[in-house]
């Protein structure tokens, strides 16, 4: 049984910041996955695979696991590469290439 921790990033549908400061606990899958041969459904066997735990800090979530003997694995999170800018700096008068209609 190995669980993976990591720090969600921002859907692509937000521009906010909700919802990626906490660390999550989430089980590897035990048993694959398979594909019902009547309906086409992706079902597995392995309960644990529903199993989301949701904690303030890394060092909570890494303290679950090591109290309850899970093993486990750190993913730290990717910063963006996009730069911040605000609205207005698109109408200063100092920039590099004019704005115009």
């Amino acid at each position: 049984m190995s669980a993976r921790i990591f720090s969600p990033a921002k859907t692509a549908m937000q521009s906010g910041k909700a919802k990626t400061g906490r660390w999550i606990l989430e089980f590897d899958p035990e048993v694959p996955r398979k594909i019902d041969p009547l309906m086409g459904y992706t079902s597995s066997r392995d309960m644990k695979s529903q199993i989301r735990l949701t904690f303030e800090t890394r060092e909570e979530a890494v303290a679950y696991a090591d109290k309850n003997g899970i093993a486990y694995r750190i993913q730290e999170p990717k910063e963006s590469k996009r730069r911040q800018i605000s609205y207005s700096d698109n109408f200063r008068y100092d920039r590099r290439i004019p704005w115009t209609h």
